[in-house]
């Protein structure tokens, strides 16, 4: 069987089964043709919430498709690959940020939407790559917990060096790996391209782009932009993406190791699998944990993000 001909039997099954097909942007280009949506995590989960279908299908990792839940509760949504995690989001535990609020109470916990939905229950506010800035300038908290990215939290610091913002040492394993000597490399090679960096990647790294944001803002920015080539400091279909969108235009990946296994271990195959409902695990949440978990999203909803 072609990748053309899964495509097409994935085309069809989802609208004979009801289902709408999330992709996040770091998904292969086979997967984001057959999906309704493509985008950045949060806004999955927001589109989510409009389409008519009762069942989602969540080609992402696994924080992602809870996050869709707890925005969608009445709703059927399954990721389509279990084995598809996420490091960032999984390296800290309620236990330790509740061990911290208990020795620190005048401070606020923000975490980044990477994070479970558990640790989702223990914080005051969720931000995305794109919100954090905003939504920490408004907090009245000068005192804050930034979680889990310290390389987000440093970029957050930066905007605001009167806040007392402390990082703890967690990250994204990928755009972490990124270092000014890439940096160097990729410039010495191109030396005319504008560089956009994801905020993950490390300061040193981010020091010398000519844009820092999401993966969507990325993506903006390249289409409006006069240049004719960049360097995109984030996961690597980022720069397949906008190769194919626009192809008289060049672009130039940071580094080969800009490769996150868990996003590319979700086939076609599960795909398929669980649009049909013979694949894929669903994603449920007690009423507690649903409640606890949806307030800091509700917190970054109402502070602007």
């Amino acid at each position: 069987m072609t990748v053309e001909q899964l495509q097409k039997m994935i085309t069809e099954a989802k609208k004979e089964n009801d289902v709408c097909i999330l992709a996040h942007s770091y998904q292969t280009r086979a997967i984001c043709e057959v999906a309704d949506i493509v985008g950045d995590s949060f806004r999955l989960s927001v589109e989510a919430q409009k389409v008519k279908n009762r069942k989602i299908v969540m080609c992402g990792v696994h924080f992602m498709a809870e996050t869709a839940k707890l925005l969608s509760p009445d709703k059927t949504v399954v990721i389509a690959s279990d084995e598809a995690g996420c490091p960032m989001a999984e390296q800290f535990t309620p236990e330790q940020v509740l061990e911290f609020r208990k020795a620190h109470p005048d401070y606020a916990v923000v975490s980044y939407i990477n994070t479970t939905a558990a640790l989702k229950c223990v914080t005051d506010v969720c931000v995305t790559s794109s919100s954090a800035v905003e939504i920490v300038g408004r907090l009245e908290n000068n005192n804050i917990l930034f979680i889990p990215d310290k390389n987000l939290g440093a970029f957050v610091k930066s905007a605001y060096p009167e806040k007392n913002i402390v990082c703890w040492d967690g990250g994204c394993p990928v755009h972490g790996k990124m270092t000014a000597q890439d940096v160097l490399r990729i410039k010495q090679k191109y030396p005319e391209a504008k560089f956009l960096v994801h905020p993950e990647c490390p300061p040193e790294v981010c020091e010398n782009a000519d844009y820092i944001g999401s993966t969507a803002g990325i993506i903006a920015y390249a289409r409006k932009s006069d240049a004719q080539q960049f360097i995109i400091g984030t996961e690597i279909s980022i720069t397949e993406q906008l190769s194919c969108e626009m192809p008289e235009k060049q672009f130039f990946n940071l580094s080969k190791r800009l490769i996150c296994s868990d996003m590319k271990i979700t086939t076609l195959v599960d795909v398929y699998n669980a649009v049909c409902g013979t694949g894929g695990m669903e994603i449920t949440f007690d009423a507690d944990t649903a409640a606890k978990a949806r307030h800091c999203i509700d917190e970054m909803i109402r502070l602007g993000g």
